[in-house]
C-alpha cells in the first residue's frame, strides 16, 4: 500500500524556550525523526508541514521568526517536499491533497504537534478524504490545557485524543509502524 509520512508542525516554538512550549517535545521529535529516517532511507514519500501564522501579532509561528522554523531534530532537507499551512487542518487551503493523490498515496502515517489541534484536525481530514490513517502516537506531543478552573495535564489530553482518533485510524508506536512497513515490504 502506497504510504506517505506527514511530519506536522515540529517547529522551534514548541520546544524549550519557544513561545508555545509543549510537554515532552524532544521525545516526540526523536520518534518522528526515526520514522522520517526510515522513509528517507527506503525512498518513501514524506512531507514536512510548517504552520505559519497569518497575523503578524500571533502568539507563535510568526512568519520570519526563528520559532516558526522546522526544528533541527527533524530538519527539512533541500529538495524534500514542504507544505505551508495557516490552519490546524494540513489539507485546508494547501496543496497537500493534490500532492498525495499525485503520488498515488493510499495511507498516511501522521506525526507531529500539537496532538489536540493539528494532528487531530489532519488525521480526521485524511480519513474523510479516504486515506487509511496511522497515527504514530509516541511521535506526537501536546501541552496542558485549561477548562474553567481545571487543568488537564498533557498526558491526559494526548491519551483522550488518541482514544477518540481510534475511530479514524490505527494508533501505533513508531517502532510498530516501522515493523508494519518492513513486513509489507517483505510480502
Amino acid at each position: 500500500m502506497k504510504t506517505a509520512l506527514l511530519v506536522i508542525d515540529i517547529q522551534k516554538d514548541y520546544f524549550p524556550g519557544g513561545k508555545m512550549e509543549l510537554v515532552e517535545p524532544l521525545a516526540a521529535a526523536k520518534n518522528a525523526y526515526m520514522l522520517l529516517q526510515c522513509f528517507r532511507e527506503h525512498g518513501g514519500r514524506h512531507v514536512h508541514i510548517q504552520h505559519i501564522a497569518l497575523k503578524p501579532d500571533a502568539p507563535f509561528f510568526v512568519r520570519g521568526t526563528t520559532g516558526s522554523d522546522i526544528d533541527d531534530s527533524v530538519a527539512h532537507f533541500e529538495g524534500e517536499p514542504i507544505v505551508y499551512k495557516h490552519y490546524p487542518n494540513s489539507f485546508r487551503e494547501t496543496n497537500l491533497l493534490e500532492m498525495l493523490k499525485e503520488w498515488g498515496v493510499e495511507r498516511v502515517v501522521i506525526t507531529g504537534m500539537m496532538t489536540h489541534m493539528c494532528v487531530d484536525a489532519t488525521a480526521r481530514a485524511a480519513a474523510d478524504f479516504g486515506f487509511k490513517v496511522i497515527i504514530a502516537e509516541d511521535a506526537c506531543a501536546t501541552r496542558d490545557l485549561k477548562f474553567g478552573n481545571t487543568t488537564i495535564h498533557a498526558d491526559h489530553v494526548h491519551k483522550a485524543f488518541m482514544a477518540a482518533l481510534k475511530s479514524y485510524g490505527d494508533i501505533m508506536k513508531s517502532e510498530e509502524v516501522i515493523a508494519l512497513l518492513a513486513a509489507e515490504m517483505i510480502e
